[in-house]
């Protein structure tokens, strides 16, 4: 199970909250739940958030009848946590997906008898660098790397399988974070297939732009029916939408999320006039805003080139790895 780097500093510990890109995403069908099937290949980055985990003294004793009801999960995470540098993010700390994750957490310790009867409380520091509502799923890691963190921190020895569950109760993008490689995923993107790609080096470019989502999945011009493939067919074409974006992969979200926001339009022409000197296929990861741009190796090199395309970009931009 990847723990994202940690690194520890006395009774602190640092992990990388990494980014993602969806290489290509597929929207199957809708299923009865109300929530769409989905197709895609997840690539974790080297470049994303830092979370601080500071264990505190003295241990909180657990109640031996704490219940998973919502009041006493409430009472207990308000005890044991406390979240700084997300205040910009939610005015409420239960609204964060790392509050949530925590509760998630500690609800399923109970249900399954593994709260311990003391627990250290711990602060948790999030050093916000990727941008929110950039299809870069930060949020989604920071829930999944507070998993893997208080999972270490209080001991209470989940398998990464059961860790993986309990993310998809957080969020859909939350559990290729616990998984830790870059996964072929199906399902709402719970259901997780490894899969071998050649590291790269990408141009992200991240214009301001937000896009509803409920927008997003009822416009008309949304294919919400594309053919499944075998997942043994995508580990094997991986030549078809790593460096190139070849057919039948594609993002089914961006013909209409460039009707939306017309500065991601702007941000994805602007890429598309690299890509033949880049030697890649220009693309949007989820649902956007954020558009990349895979970069031959013969590129990498040329330093000032990449800072050239950086001025000149529409927005902020950067050069990020695969992890």
């Amino acid at each position: 199970m990847t723990d994202h780097l940690a690194v520890s500093s006395n009774s602190a510990l640092t992990y990388l909250s990494p980014a993602k890109i969806n290489v290509f995403l597929h929207i199957t069908g809708k299923r009865a739940d109300g929530y769409h099937n989905l197709q895609t290949v997840f690539r974790l980055l080297d470049w994303g958030d830092y979370l601080h985990f500071s264990v505190q003294e003295p241990l909180i004793t657990t109640s031996s009848d704490i219940s998973s009801d919502a009041p006493s999960l409430d009472k207990l995470c308000s005890e044991l946590l406390l979240l700084t540098g997300a205040e910009s993010i939610t005015t409420n700390i239960e609204d964060n997906l790392i509050f949530k994750a925590a509760r998630a957490l500690l609800d399923t310790a109970i249900k399954l008898n593994k709260l311990p009867k003391q627990l250290p409380s711990v602060q948790i520091t999030l050093d916000k660098h990727l941008p929110m509502g950039a299809g870069l799923g930060g949020g989604s890691s920071n829930a999944a790397t507070t998993l893997l963190a208080l999972n270490n921190i209080w001991q209470l020895k989940f398998s990464q399988n059961q860790l993986i569950k309990i993310a998809a109760t957080v969020g859909a993008d939350v559990p290729i974070f616990i998984f830790g490689q870059d996964a072929v995923a199906t399902g709402i993107g719970e259901a997780l297939t490894a899969i071998d790609l050649p590291d790269q080096h990408y141009l992200i470019l991240t214009p301001d732009a937000h896009i509803d989502t409920a927008t997003l999945f009822s416009h008309p011009r949304l294919h919400r029916d594309i053919e499944p493939l075998a997942i043994e067919t995508i580990q094997h074409q991986s030549d078809r939408y790593t460096q190139s974006l070849l057919t039948p992969y594609r993002n089914v979200f961006t013909p209409v999320v460039i009707i939306l926001a017309p500065a991601v339009d702007e941000a994805l022409h602007y890429l598309q006039g690299l890509e033949e000197l880049a030697l890649g296929t220009a693309r949007m990861t989820g649902s956007g805003s954020s558009v990349f741009l895979p970069l031959d190796t013969s590129v990498v090199s040329d330093r000032a080139l990449l800072a050239k395309w950086i001025e000149d970009a529409p927005c902020a931009g950067r050069i990020v790895g695969s992890l």
